[in-house]
């Protein structure tokens, strides 16, 4: 066929085309096909940009946090966004890039054998933390992720998704019961992409490269395509392909087993002898990550009221190594020694139908999402403290009864799936009477594998049918969520006063069954375990089932608001909401299952804009009531117990304030301060009903287990983990000319403050707090054209961040037994802020 004459290619002209191999092989060959979308009206243009005006005053921002499109001054919650152009001035690729300009957001990780690297942070939202160990058998999380209007949200860690091609971020604070349910107890962040667009054909690219101070270098490459297919479809595609380069350093080292005398060493020339095993796995630049992605979306607009957006978007990171280091060991450095890796795949494909129905506006929103996640972790450490302390190594010996390494190393695979479901109705905003109503559905299945394995362990002491392990985690879980839900508002003085009303009905079950233990002949009277079976046929791979437990619930949540515009620019409004956790199983027998926990949050809030809209000055104030709340910790062999340690209660101030100073000078800052303690003591156990028990003066007797209390483990008044009592940042970017062209500098500040690593006040005691730190990032590029360049310095200042601490030796074992001189509060791993970063970017659109 000629095509001499042909000017335009599915409506992207030729002469574009043209200028474009670059764009398209980043877009389409970076990363396997892979696709994601939303239930939100298309928005974000893809037509190429126009040369930027200078703005006057401050832009409209709109969210759908809601369920509805809403200028973000109109919507009466506390609520957060970080747009496309503020993900992109501030280098925002992951969760941990984003997560720290906003102040109501914290995070943990690690423990327990829990991986450290991207896609494993436990997330709270308004000091609503306990902290606790967080595996495969523990609670929900409290705060729900949503790329688009689709879950995300898995056990063990939300996805850690790529920041590219997104058009903003929403992080809804405060229970969120009535509109997102279970998922979103403490607050909601949603993840919203940007969607295709058959107004115009447009693309883009972008090159970066960085080095890490201490560390090696890093790389990313991005592309997108947005092609119009004709006037009522367009199709969207986004690769990226990203290198994270480490900075920890896995030094030479070696450790003695103090029972078998056997020295193991990591370092690269050991000879291996009767006492010593070399493992060979010292280097620098430890823990690198390598993550590729794609996502793919369709729009079709059957008519001018119905439209069928199918999506499909997946993404995988390979890490090595642990992103936590050992401060004895040196900076930024660890001895282990055997291989650690993480390979988290996962895709998720979504379909969006969106239509009306007289006057109302219907939307449909599907989601299929499968998550594979596949780790090899050292675990020498527990190992190690066991034997020194309890004289573990006593009992580890091989077919001929010789003590052996007792070094333990796991294999374990996490397999998700999750469908969702939910189908709503909106009625026209202009209405003095205005509904949001709908039905939600959505199943959870999480297989777990986790084998624990001691080279040459004696066949005796293996798990039957899987050589050299000691100890098997084999289960199966579901987790069910159906609900209805509405919010009613009414204008009682048009323009002036608003009355709403919201509700939610909810039916929630939770299943965990199959087997996790040791053999019989390592632990012959257990209650668990081949010891522990009530059957005699194998489960899936493993020799039995020693447990099947399930449990059900239902019941509702409210919210109440009144929201009173002064004017058109300001607003106040008064709130009470509720949000919840549902309740589950706990796998160990002799243990109650874990109630359901409540959040109510009372809440006065503003929203408002001055001078003539070149500022705008947001907030709240609340107190949360936290009811019951589930607290996960490690017990005996490391399995994680969850019981409810009564009621906290959270007070807080939250706010925003953007000010558009000049025509080329913008100032943005956000603060949160919060007061989160116990209102009733802890004490450590519950009744045969699985209510927590307040009273436990020391010599009282814990009736589930017979031993005397020497007092609560946490006493009224003792302050939440995790969170800050302040957070805060400030950025700052002025725009000027260069040559010309358009040039900008900007700085960002961030500040957090000092935080507590756990509720208990002896194991928090021994872990230590993480300090207050500050973290400055500066950037300035230049625009010429269709084309950028910008350079950038995060953590100008190289300051060592601490995140998160945990130990693989129980506090309260090593306090029980005395560590070491060299580690006299056990092991304490802490997890650092990435260290200086100097990168270069280029991008060009067209």
């Amino acid at each position: 066929m000629h095509t001499n004459g042909l000017k335009r290619i599915g409506g992207i002209p030729r002469a574009t085309l043209a200028r474009l191999p670059l764009a398209a092989a980043i877009c389409l060959a970076i990363a396997a096909p892979v696709l994601a979308q939303d239930a939100e009206p298309a928005g974000t243009s893809a037509t190429a940009p126009a040369t930027k005006q200078k703005p006057t005053t401050l832009g409209v921002v709109n969210v759908t946090a809601q369920k509805r499109t809403e200028n973000l001054q109109k919507v009466p919650i506390s609520i957060g966004v970080l747009e496309n152009d503020q993900l992109e001035a501030l280098h925002v690729q992951n969760f941990n890039d984003y997560v720290k300009y906003l102040p109501s957001v914290t995070f943990q990780q690690g423990g327990g054998g829990i991986a450290t690297g991207p896609g494993f942070a436990t997330i709270y939202m308004r000091g609503v933390a306990s902290g606790g160990n967080t595996n495969h058998s523990g609670s929900q999380p409290s705060v729900g992720v949503y790329l688009d209007d689709q879950p995300v949200t898995t056990i063990q860690g939300p996805l850690d998704i790529h920041m590219y091609d997104i058009a903003r971020i929403e992080v809804l604070a405060g229970p969120q019961g009535t509109l997102y349910g279970a998922s979103a107890e403490a607050g909601a962040l949603r993840i919203i992409t940007n969607k295709p667009d058959p107004g115009g054909f447009a693309a883009n690219y972008t090159l970066g490269i960085n080095k890490v101070a201490h560390g090696g270098i890093g790389y990313t490459t991005e592309g997108m395509l947005n092609i119009p297919l004709s006037k009522a479809a367009a199709v969207r595609l986004v690769g990226w392909r990203e290198h994270d380069a480490g900075y920890i350093d896995n030094k030479p080292g070696s450790r003695t087993f103090p029972v078998s005398g056997i020295t193991v060493s990591n370092a690269d020339g050991c000879t291996p002898g009767p006492q010593l095993e070399c493992f060979g796995h010292a280097r620098k630049h430890y823990n690198d990550a390598n993550t590729s992605g794609a996502r793919a979306a369709l729009k079709v607009n059957l008519d001018d009221d119905w439209s069928i957006s199918p999506t499909l978007m997946g993404q995988q990171t390979i890490s090595h190594g642990t992103f936590a280091s050992d401060p004895v060991v040196g900076d930024l450095a660890v001895t282990h020694f055997y291989p650690e890796r993480v390979n988290d795949r996962w895709w998720q494909g979504a379909l969006t139908v969106q239509g009306k129905i007289g006057n109302f506006d219907v939307t449909y929103a599907y989601a299929h999402l499968k998550r594979n996640q596949e780790e090899a972790t050292d675990y020498n450490d527990y190992s190690f403290w066991y034997d020194t302390l309890l004289s573990y190594g006593a009992y580890i010996h091989d077919n001929s009864g010789a003590l052996i390494n007792p070094s333990e190393f796991i294999s374990d695979r996490d397999h998700y799936t999750i469908n969702s479901h939910e189908l709503r109705i909106v009625s026209p905003s202009e209405d003095r009477l205005r509904l949001v109503a709908g039905a939600f559905w959505q199943k959870q299945k999480h297989d777990i594998m986790q084998d624990y394995q001691i080279n040459n362990l004696a066949t005796s002491l293996s798990v039957a049918g899987w050589p050299n392990t000691i100890w098997l985690t084999r289960q199966m879980r579901y987790d069910y969520d159906k609900a209805v839900f509405g919010e009613l508002s009414y204008d009682i003085i048009p323009e002036t006063l608003t009355a709403t009303v919201g509700g939610r009905y909810f039916r929630t079950a939770n299943q965990l069954y199959g087997f996790y233990g040791f053999s019989k002949g390592f632990s012959p009277n257990s209650s668990y375990g081949e010891a522990g079976c009530i059957s005699a046929q194998p489960f899936i791979d493993a020799p039995c089932l020693d447990f099947d437990k399930r449990v059900r619930q239902s019941g509702s949540l409210g919210k109440v608001n009144l929201t009173w515009n002064l004017s058109p620019s300001k607003m106040i409004y008064a709130t009470r909401s509720e949000g919840y956790r549902p309740g589950g199983v706990n796998r160990a027998g002799q243990l109650p299952p874990y109630q359901a926990d409540f959040l109510t949050n009372l809440e006065l809030g503003w929203k408002t804009s001055w001078f003539d809209n070149r500022l705008s000055f947001n907030g709240a104030v609340f107190r949360e009531n936290w009811n019951d709340f589930q607290f996960n910790i490690l017990g005996a062999n490391g399995l994680t117990q969850i019981k409810n340690a009564n009621s906290a209660r959270i007070d807080g101030l939250e706010s925003q304030l953007v000010w558009q100073a000049t025509y080329d000078l913008n100032i943005s800052t956000g603060v949160a301060f919060y007061d989160a303690k116990l209102t009733a003591n802890y004490c450590g156990f519950t009744d045969a009903n699985g209510n927590a028990v307040t009273n436990c003066p020391p010599g009282s007797i814990n009736q589930s287990t017979g031993q005397v209390v020497n007092g609560p483990l946490a006493p009224k008044g003792s302050r939440l983990p995790i969170t800050p009592r302040f957070k805060g940042n400030l950025v700052a970017r002025y725009n000027f000319s260069l040559g010309g062209n358009d040039a900008f500098v900007q700085g960002a500040l961030v500040h957090v403050g000092r935080r507590t690593t756990d509720l208990r006040l002896l194991e928090s005691s021994l872990l230590g707090d993480l300090p207050a730190y500050n973290s400055v990032d500066l950037s300035a590029g230049v625009q010429r054209g269709n084309w950028s360049l910008d350079a950038y310095v995060d953590n100008v200042f190289d300051k060592r961040a601490a995140l998160y601490k945990f130990t693989e030796c129980s506090p309260a074992v090593c306090a029980a037994h005395g560590a070491s001189a060299l580690y006299p509060d056990g092991q304490v791993y802490t997890g650092f802020s990435v260290p200086r970063t100097f990168g270069i970017r280029f991008k060009q659109e067209f």
